[in-house]
């Protein structure tokens, strides 16, 4: 990186100063300017490696920028920087082709750590660095055998916009590849506080899983966890506000985006859950649920509701993610309709709509027509796949579950790691 150019377009010269005096410190060639009409002609006469452009700009809007530099050069990277930072404008960034976007005032790891994933295109880690495991650490520089699961991160950044749907708000969610040994953590665009996915960090099952470290909480993490589960995902950045999008209310367009990106196997190994014993999350003749040794994640569902749901059973083995997005990313979330007014009496399901969610009242499904007959068992079993992720490796084992939700999927998850601790 020494020697290459870095353009800072910001109308703050106190943030330029700053900004030339950090790069040049790093060996970098530092050209900047205040003047966004200008910032074309700069480009075309300097030839930057990467561009630090300021969101709120006079004359130009940033974003309108952002998109002139990204027809006109799409080679060069460019990082948004802002000091009103929120997540809808992130998405919009990085949909355009924006490397990253961080908020102001910023971390100067986490500055440094963008360029150089941005440099690097894409693969250079990412902005937060949480304090890698022993265990972690020492499978880093050992060779994956054969037939052996190998750690895994995506090819590309992703991004998805939409709606909480317990919060309501409109929220998104950029993901970033992350390099063997990371895990799987979330982090906001305004602080670098990281919240790393592990049992020890969740702290609410009630009607979704939530993770909270460092005072930041990240709610209804469930699908994302699934689909990175089905996909074989370790490594990730998430970034995030205060609740992943509830997008239709399944994982299928989580799963679309990942096979599109694509994956990268990392050449490090991972060691699965293998369950060696029978293990009981939660007792029960009705209500049960427990886990058996199995060469692969195998799970049997079974759910019973008022009428019109009724008694459905699912059988599902988790051989390939084209299994999963066969048969379970589709299935939706659901609910009463007196069960999400009570839910919205208590702050909750407030981004519940009609094309979000499957809504039934005590006579039918009032809102959509279903993907499956057995569709709300099958989703019963995407949220278990993914809160077994709180792992944070695969699970080989197979679960048997009656009638469980959120909570006893994390008694067993609880259960399960006693047992290898054992």
């Amino acid at each position: 990186m020494v020697n290459e150019t870095v353009l800072v377009v910001d109308d703050e010269e106190r943030i330029r100063s700053s900004l030339r005096g950090i790069l040049s410190d790093e060996g970098f060639r530092v050209v900047d300017t205040g003047d966004a009409p200008g910032v074309m002609d700069l480009i075309q006469r300097e030839a930057p490696a990467l561009v630090l452009l300021d969101v709120w700009m006079p004359e130009v809007d940033g974003i309108e920028l952002l998109r002139r530099i990204k027809s006109e050069r799409p080679a060069v990277p460019v990082i948004m920087i802002s000091g009103h930072a929120n997540i809808q404008s992130a998405v919009a960034a990085t949909r355009l082709g924006a490397a990253d976007f961080i908020q102001k005032p910023f971390s100067v790891s986490g500055l440094l750590a963008s360029i150089a994933r941005a440099l690097d295109g894409g693969s250079a880690g990412p902005t937060v660095v949480p304090p890698i495991s022993s265990e972690a650490r020492e499978l880093v520089g050992k060779k994956v055998a054969r037939g052996a699961f190998a750690q895994r991160t995506i090819a590309r950044s992703i991004v998805l916009g939409g709606q909480g749907l317990h919060t309501g708000l409109k929220t998104g969610v950029i993901l970033h590849p992350a390099p063997a040994g990371f895990g799987i953590v979330f982090s906001s665009l305004a602080d670098d506080t990281p919240v790393a996915v592990r049992l020890e960090n969740v702290t609410d099952t009630a009607y979704n899983t939530t993770l909270t470290s460092g005072g930041r909480s990240i709610r209804t993490v469930e699908h994302l966890m699934s689909a990175l589960h089905a996909f074989g995902i370790t490594n990730l950045l998430v970034k995030t506000e205060d609740e992943i999008p509830a997008l239709d209310g399944s994982a299928l367009e989580l799963c679309k985006q990942i096979r599109e990106a694509g994956t990268n196997d990392q050449g490090v190994p991972v060691e699965p859950v293998r369950i060696r014993k029978k293990i009981v999350g939660k007792p029960g003749d009705r209500e049960f649920i427990r886990i058996e040794p199995a060469d692969h994640l195998i799970i049997d569902y079974t759910l019973e509701y008022p009428h019109p749901i009724g008694r459905q059973h699912v059988h599902f083995e988790l051989t390939s993610p084209e299994s999963y997005i066969e048969e379970i990313a589709p299935a939706r979330t659901f609910g009463f309709v007196e069960e999400f007014r009570k839910m919205t009496e208590m702050g909750l399901a407030s981004g519940g709509r009609i094309d979000n969610a499957i809504l039934v009242d005590d006579q039918k499904v009032v809102n959509t027509t279903l993907r499956f007959p057995d569709e709300f068992a099958r989703h019963k079993v995407l949220d278990l796949i993914g809160d077994l992720y709180l792992l944070c490796r695969p699970v080989l084992g197979h679960v048997t579950a009656s009638r469980t939700g959120h909570s006893d999927n994390l008694a067993l998850a609880k259960a399960i790691q006693s047992s290898l601790a054992a």
